[in-house]
C-alpha cells in the first residue's frame, strides 16, 4: 500500500486509514481481528478510533473499539508497526462532552489505558468546545506532547476560522499546533445549506487553508457508508439535487 508522509513530521503512514467505529460493537470480537489482520496483511498501518465509539450501538457505552485495538495489538504483538489515532470530545457513557483541560488529561489517560498503550501516536479533537476557552484547550493538549503521552494532534469537524485561530494561538504561545485535519469529505458536493450537524464536512477554503499552512488532511465517510454501490444503502438527502445527479451520472 502506498505510504504518505505526515505534514511537518519524518512520519510515514498507509495512504489509507482504516476507520474502526464499529470493531468489537457492530462487528464482533473475531471478525475484528480478522479485519484488522487484513489491513496490516495489505499494507495498511493506521488505524483511526475515538473515545466514544460505538456509544451509539445498543448495549455499548463507548470505549469498545479502543479496547478491541488494544486485546488485538497485545495478541499481535504488533503496536511498534502500527499508527494509532483516537479522538475526544464528544459524550459517551459517563464522560461529558467537552475539551477543557481537565477533560482532555483524562480522556487520554483512559484512552491509553484501554488501548494498552504508553503513548498516542496521533490525539484529534474529535469537536470544537465553544464553551472552553480556546487556549485552554490548546495548552492541555501540549501537555500531553510534553509528557510524552502523544506525539502529534488533530483537529476533526472544525470550521476553518476556528483551525487558523487555534493555529495562531499556538504559535503565540509556544504549544504544539495541529498538523491533521479530519473532515467529512465524498465525490459528491452538499447541496447549499445542507447540515450533517456535528460532522463538518471540508470546504475548499479548508482545503487552502491546509495547502498554505502545510497540514494534512484526512477525509472520512468517503464512500458514504456504500450508497455509491449498494441499493440497500440510500444517498443522503444532503446530496439530492441537480448536481448530485450530474456527477452521479458521470460514474454509471
Amino acid at each position: 500500500m502506498k505510504k504518505i508522509q505526515l505534514a511537518q513530521t519524518d512520519v510515514e503512514v498507509s495512504s489509507l486509514c482504516y476507520g474502526t467505529d464499529a470493531i468489537g460493537s457492530k462487528i464482533d470480537k473475531e471478525t475484528s481481528y480478522r479485519l484488522l489482520d487484513k489491513v496490516v496483511d495489505l499494507g495498511g498501518n493506521w488505524i483511526d478510533t475515538a473515545n466514544m465509539y460505538a456509544t451509539w450501538m445498543p448495549g455499548c457505552s463507548g470505549g469498545e473499539s479502543e479496547t478491541t485495538i488494544g486485546q488485538w495489538m497485545k495478541a499481535r504483538g504488533n503496536r511498534d508497526q502500527l499508527f494509532i489515532a483516537t479522538k475526544m470530545g464528544f459524550d459517551y457513557g459517563d464522560a461529558p462532552a467537552g475539551l477543557s483541560a481537565v477533560q482532555i488529561q483524562a480522556e487520554c489517560d483512559k484512552s491509553l489505558r484501554r488501548l494498552g498503550m504508553d503513548h498516542i501516536d496521533l490525539l484529534y479533537a474529535h469537536r470544537d468546545d465553544r464553551d472552553t476557552p480556546l487556549e485552554e484547550s490548546l495548552e492541555a493538549f501540549d501537555k500531553l506532547v510534553q509528557a510524552g503521552k502523544v506525539k502529534q494532534l488533530g483537529a476533526s469537524n472544525c470550521q476553518t476560522w476556528r483551525l487558523a485561530e487555534a493555529l495562531t494561538l499556538s504559535a503565540h504561545g509556544g504549544w504544539t499546533p495541529f498538523s491533521v485535519v479530519e473532515q467529512r469529505h465524498t465525490y459528491l458536493r452538499p447541496r447549499p445549506g445542507a447540515s450533517f450537524s456535528p460532522q463538518v464536512v471540508v470546504t475548499s477554503e479548508m482545503i487552502d487553508c491546509c495547502r498554505f499552512k502545510q497540514l494534512t488532511l484526512v477525509a472520512y465517510s468517503v464512500l458514504l457508508q456504500g450508497a455509491y454501490t449498494r441499493p440497500d444503502r440510500p444517498m443522503p438527502a444532503q446530496y439530492a439535487g441537480p448536481d448530485a445527479d450530474q456527477r452521479l451520472s458521470v460514474l454509471k
